[in-house]
C-alpha cells in the first residue's frame, strides 16, 4: 500500500512495526518546531492518522492533513477527536470499544474495594512499619448499594462482577435498558442517595461535564464514596475536595482527574482517596488489543472495506 499513514501520540507496541510493514509510516515529533517542519514537508499527503484517545485530533492537525481520509484512535473515548469536524469533511473516524471493557471493570471493582478496604494506606503502614497506626478499620462491601452511573458496555461489565459480592445495583442514564435486571433511577440525585458507592463511567464532553456536582455528593453523603473510571470532566472536582476534606464524604477512588496528569495537591494529601494515573485499561493484554484494531481498522479503509470499529 502507498498511502502515507502519520503517528501522532503513544502507541502500544505492536502497532508501529505492523503499519511499516504495509504503509509508509511518519511519526510526529513532540517538540512543536520539528512536529512542524515534519507537517510541512508531508503533511498534504498523510492520507491515514493513528492517534489515540488523549492525544486526539487537534483542529491545527487535522487542518494540516487536507487529503486525510481516516483517524484510528486507540481507545475508547472520542471526546478528543473533534467527531463533527471529521465528519464535515468526510473523514471517518474508529476508536477500539469493547477490547478494554473486562480490565476497565475490573479496575472499578479494586477501586472500589481498596477505598473501602484502606488497602493503600495499609500497604503504605506496613511499608513504613507503622503496622495498625491510624489506620481504623475498613467497610464491607460485600451486600452493599452500588450506583452506577452509565451503564453501557463496561457499566454492565462492573454491574455483573458487583453482583458475585451480593450488591444491590441500580444505574442512571439518559433512558432506561429495558434488557438488563437492575433498577433504574431517572434521577442521579436520587440514585446517589440510594447508593453507598457511586461509579462514574460515563464518557466525556460537554453533556456529562459537571454532572457529578455538589447536589450529587451531598446526596450519596457522609457514609458515601464515589468511584471514577470514566472522565474526570464529569466531576465537579473542586467540590469533591470540599466533600471530602469537610466530611461529607466517606471517600473516594479516581483513575481520571480534570487536568490530566495534574492532581490537587488536596487529593493527594488524602488518606481516604485512592489515586490512580488513568491506568484503568492499562493491561499487556488490553494494549495490544488495542493496538491491533488501530492497524485492523487502517487496512480496512485502504482495502476498501467497512472500518471495524467506526465511532
Amino acid at each position: 500500500m502507498t498511502a502515507p499513514i502519520l503517528i501522532a501520540g503513544r502507541m502500544p507496541p505492536n502497532v508501529i512495526p505492523q503499519l511499516q510493514e504495509h504503509f509508509p509510516v511518519h511519526i510526529l515529533p513532540e517538540p512543536t518546531a520539528e512536529a512542524d517542519a515534519l507537517l510541512q514537508e508531508v503533511g498534504s499527503q498523510i492520507r491515514g492518522l493513528a492517534t489515540n484517545a488523549v492525544q486526539g485530533v487537534p483542529l491545527a492537525l487535522m487542518d494540516a492533513l487536507p487529503a486525510l481520509e481516516v483517524v484510528a484512535s486507540s481507545g475508547i473515548g472520542t471526546d478528543a477527536l473533534n467527531l463533527d469536524a471529521a465528519r464535515r469533511r468526510n473523514i471517518r473516524v474508529a476508536n477500539t470499544p469493547d477490547v478494554l471493557t473486562a480490565d476497565v471493570a475490573d479496575a472499578g471493582i479494586a477501586l472500589m474495594l481498596a477505598t473501602a478496604r484502606k488497602l493503600c494506606q495499609a500497604d503504605r503502614n506496613v511499608r513504613a512499619g507503622r503496622w495498625l497506626q491510624g489506620l481504623g478499620l475498613g467497610h464491607r462491601v460485600t451486600g452493599k448499594r452500588l450506583g452506577i452511573l452509565g451503564l453501557g458496555r463496561i457499566g454492565q461489565a462492573v454491574a455483573r462482577r458487583a453482583a458475585a459480592f451480593d450488591m444491590h445495583i441500580g444505574y442512571h442514564q439518559r433512558r432506561a435498558n429495558p434488557d438488563v435486571p437492575y433498577r433504574y433511577y431517572d434521577s442521579l440525585p436520587d440514585l446517589a442517595a440510594d447508593s453507598d458507592f457511586l461509579m462514574v463511567i460515563v464518557p466525556g464532553g460537554s453533556a456529562t461535564e459537571g454532572m457529578v456536582d455538589r447536589t450529587v455528593l451531598d446526596a450519596l453523603g457522609p457514609e458515601g464514596t464515589l468511584i471514577n473510571i470514566g472522565r474526570g470532566s464529569t466531576v465537579d472536582e473542586p467540590a469533591l475536595v470540599d466533600a471530602l476534606q469537610e466530611g461529607r464524604l466517606r471517600g473516594a477512588g479516581l483513575d481520571v482527574f480534570h487536568d490530566e496528569p495534574h492532581v490537587p495537591d488536596a487529593l493527594i494529601d488524602m488518606d481516604n482517596v485512592v489515586l490512580q494515573p488513568h491506568y484503568a485499561s492499562g493491561t499487556v493484554e488490553t494494549r495490544l488489543e488495542m493496538g491491533q484494531l488501530v492497524v485492523d481498522n487502517l487496512r480496512a479503509h485502504f482495502d476498501g472495506q467497512p472500518l471495524l470499529t467506526p465511532t
